[in-house]
């Protein structure tokens, strides 16, 4: 789509926020959201999933603070959910995060200069981790955003052709969402999916490298490995959906994986040269973890999380890739644990 000048003036941001069980959580984004450096109005919009342990007095403590709707709905996942509050947002510019995020008091400062300097239907911004995370997860903050793995792309580079958003951070137009109907049910993978159909509609995405936020992830290492499991179930379902943007590089942590058995089985055979490449892989990867948060124990945590995050997404992505190709069922009956019912 060619370059269209909107005014700043005119636009309102709704912070749009689905929550899920995890009142203290909420609380801190709120808190975070209420320090703003921002010397215009905007408006949090909290979508209560379906929760039994819900955040509606956390979100009352906030009123004096915040311009914030609370609303509950029952439980059909965080993409319906999110369009659920676009839906009664009153802004026209939607920022969209997860309740285990914490932004920094110049996120909406950045969020503005950057669509000031050239406006964009879509953004995405990078997540990184706060000095106050646990040793875990700042191991697991660095597998998903280090250059050096699979998170690079998301978290690394300032300038990227077709930059993909996700949902953690995420800012769409009301026209974008009105065009293409907002998030579908499937989960995880809501976010690329919509990116693909902003894509196809005709309207660009764009990284905003300086609006970070701070994502918690708080996931031990078994929920970990679910997670990027599920990644990788996911990416064939959405090559499926969206030939065209397929790439090679998708099989990467799969041919990692598979690789690493077999240099394994090769070293014990007398062949040591490909294991000695992994190691020098890992080796680089320590050091940046080592330089980046100053410690060795997460240095050593992140190999360990960039091992079960190749894993993880590898087997899930060849498992996926060998249904869908040899059944012609639809992936909802495949996959239905990746899919929620629309309410």
């Amino acid at each position: 789509m060619a370059f269209v000048f909107i005014s700043m003036d005119n636009v309102f941001f709704s912070f749009v926020i689905p929550v899920y069980n995890r009142p203290d959580e909420i609380k801190e984004l709120l808190d975070s959201l209420a320090t703003q450096e921002y010397d215009k109005a905007f408006e949090v919009v909290l979508v209560e999933d379906g929760s039994t342990n819900r955040s509606q007095e956390v979100a009352k403590a906030f009123q004096d603070k915040l311009q914030i709707s609370y609303y509950y709905k029952g439980n059909s996942g965080p993409g319906d959910s999110r369009n659920y509050g676009m839906q009664r947002a009153k802004g026209n510019y939607f920022i969209i995060l997860d309740s285990d995020c914490i932004v920094p008091p110049n996120y909406l400062e950045q969020v503005e200069k950057a669509l000031n300097d050239e406006y964009v239907h879509c953004f995405g911004g990078p997540d990184t981790a706060h000095a106050s995370f646990t040793i875990v997860q700042k191991a697991i903050n660095h597998a998903m955003t280090s250059f050096l793995t699979t998170g690079g792309i998301r978290g690394g580079k300032n300038a990227i052709d077709k930059f993909q958003p996700r949902s953690f951070n995420m800012g769409i137009s009301k026209e974008v969402f009105e065009a293409t109907g907002g998030f579908g049910t499937i989960h995880p993978g809501e976010d690329p999916d919509l990116t693909f159909r902003i894509w196809e509609k005709g309207y660009s995405t764009r990284l905003f490298p300086k609006a970070k936020v701070y994502h918690k992830r708080r996931i031990d290492w078994v929920k970990f490995y679910t997670q990027v499991n599920k990644f990788g179930l996911v990416r064939p379902i959405l090559n499926k959906w969206h030939p065209n943007t397929s790439r090679l590089t998708y099989w990467f942590p799969s041919v990692f994986s598979i690789g690493f058995l077999v240099s394994g089985i090769l070293y014990s055979l007398g062949a040591p040269l490909f294991l000695y490449l992994y190691g020098i892989y890992f080796t680089l990867l320590f050091f940046d973890a080592w330089f980046k948060n100053k410690s060795l124990v997460i240095a050593i945590l992140s190999i360990f999380a960039t091992i079960i995050q190749f894993l993880g997404y590898g087997i899930g992505f060849i498992k996926s890739t060998f249904v869908l190709n040899f059944n012609n069922k639809p992936a909802e009956e495949l996959f239905p644990n990746l899919f929620f019912t629309k309410k």
